[in-house]
């Protein structure tokens, strides 16, 4: 008998220690693995890594969006650059209702419809969202709104920023010297390929944008600095006076400064008419997506401007 009771001693600690090592192997650290509706509501935003599509077809709602959401079967998605991190709470706004399964999403979008995508689980916070139907595959990483890089998102995908309002207007001009740009009062940025279509007008300030009269349209080009991440170069054709570089730094949503290193001048603008992506007051649809764009290094490193007295905004 105490035989027998050794001997089941030690098969009780060997069924023991054998479950204990299929635990930690099977739920990796002891975490168990998440179903793919947990998954989706375990990070508030996931933002699409546009750059990293794969394929040639598009799922239009996931083109468009900065970063989607996945709330209790609601599904809100940031469209514009404009308001993140403050529109509906950080979330977006709301553009259908989702359903998940095993490894299936099923999404009714308000305007593009009802789409069957299947998820796949790559990280504890990147995903690959995969279309059957258009063989595309969008790559997601999930954030919490208060680890969110907001302002790396804005530098990282600044042209279309420039993009969201029908214009910038000139408020403000600190320090330097005389040059052709001081008589440009407004600009704006047009979609297109990597080479942008810009306007600029010499109107004077305060003119509605109906009555403005654009002067100029030329090529613009954005591109990164080696230095920074939180700096843009911005080159602005000009035939009649040559090419303007500036350094772009974002203020906040609607407000921008181009600084001039030729004349070592700060011009501040700030939007004019922002654009809302998904639907207009009336609830027409306004076409816009994003693209595939690696910005290229600039061959300049930024320069230290001069301080602007903030007493003086």
């Amino acid at each position: 008998m105490k035989t027998l009771k050794i001997l089941f001693g030690i098969t009780l600690f060997a069924l023991f220690f054998t479950s204990c090592e299929i635990e930690v192997n099977a739920f990796d650290n002891h975490v168990a693995p998440m179903s793919v509706y947990d998954t989706l509501e375990s990070k508030e935003l996931w933002y699409v890594a546009i750059n990293e599509t794969q394929g040639a077809g598009e799922v239009p709602f996931l083109q468009k969006a900065f970063t989607v959401s996945f709330r209790n079967g609601t599904l809100f998605a940031n469209n514009n650059l404009v308001g993140i991190g403050s529109t509906g709470n950080g979330f977006g706004i709301d553009v259908g209702y989702y359903n998940a399964y095993q490894n299936t999403l099923e999404v009714s979008h308000d305007i593009n419809g009802f789409w069957d995508l299947e998820v796949r689980i790559l990280g504890y916070n990147k995903i690959e969202l995969y279309s059957p139907y258009t063989h595309t595959s969008y790559y997601l990483y999930g954030y919490d709104r208060n680890t969110f890089d907001y302002d790396l998102v804005f530098y990282n995908n600044i042209h279309y920023f420039l993009q969201e309002y029908e214009s910038w207007e000139k408020v403000g001009v600190y320090g330097g010297t005389a040059n052709p740009f001081d008589n440009e009062n407004f600009i704006q940025f047009l979609a297109g390929g990597n080479n942008r279509e810009y306007r600029s007008s010499q109107d004077n300030t305060g003119t509605p944008i109906n009555n403005i009269y654009w002067d100029y349209s030329g090529l613009y080009t954005v591109s990164n600095f080696v230095d920074t991440n939180y700096v843009k170069a911005l080159t602005l054709d000009y035939d009649y006076f040559g090419d303007e570089y500036f350094e772009v730094t974002i203020i906040n949503d609607g407000k921008i400064e181009l600084y001039h290193p030729a004349s070592n001048t700060i011009y501040e603008f700030v939007g004019r008419h922002f654009i809302q992506y998904l639907k207009t007051d009336t609830g027409k649809h306004i076409a816009k997506k994003r693209s595939k764009t690696v910005l290229k290094n600039f061959h300049k490193e930024t320069v230290n401007r001069p301080k602007i007295d903030k007493a003086k905004r």
